[in-house]
């Protein structure tokens, strides 16, 4: 899936000087690029058997919710705190500098379903981990997680060693 790369910028020193940021926004104004992403990711999630998605907010919606539609898979937010309506679980979890907050619903999965993550990147893992977490807690099981890009220069792999991981292209260092 090396192809995928051509239709993602890269923004060097962004947010901050010294980071090299993939841009995905060129990759989903491109029908070509986003077709070919999101078919991988198709198969993957079909391959799984799960019979939910869920997606982490917010580029992970594009993705699963094009994957849901095609599978006719029921749809998942894992959102930030107080964006969801209705009562929740929520899931902490550690940034470089503090920690941050997810959320999901606490009816949306239930015992014995088979979920599917998908988001857009993985880098420290800690929005993976945590999103997990919150399927365990309600008792669902992660048959997998897909995402389009990898940073394997950021240490991911021990906080998902439990899960099977698939992603479609992988940077191996923060400057090209």
């Amino acid at each position: 899936m090396e192809e995928i790369k051509k239709y993602i910028r890269e923004v060097p020193d962004f947010p901050k000087p010294g980071i090299l940021f993939y841009d995905i926004t060129t990759l989903m104004q491109d029908s070509v690029g986003f077709k070919l992403a999101v078919d991988a990711m198709e198969r993957y999630v079909d391959s799984r058997g799960g019979n939910k998605i869920v997606a982490i907010e917010s580029r992970g919606f594009f993705f699963g919710g094009a994957i849901a539609d095609r599978l006719s898979l029921p749809l998942i937010p894992i959102r930030k705190p107080g964006k969801l309506p209705s009562e929740t679980i929520s899931e902490e979890y550690a940034l470089e500098y503090g920690t941050d907050k997810l959320e999901i619903h606490s009816d949306a999965i239930t015992s014995g379903d088979n979920v599917v993550v998908v988001d857009d990147l993985i880098a420290t893992g800690g929005t993976l981990e945590a999103t997990c977490n919150m399927v365990k807690r309600l008792g669902g099981e992660v048959a997998g997680i897909s995402t389009v890009i990898d940073l394997s220069f950021l240490p991911w792999r021990e906080k998902l060693a439990a899960y099977d991981v698939n992603y479609l292209i992988s940077y191996d260092s923060e400057r090209t």
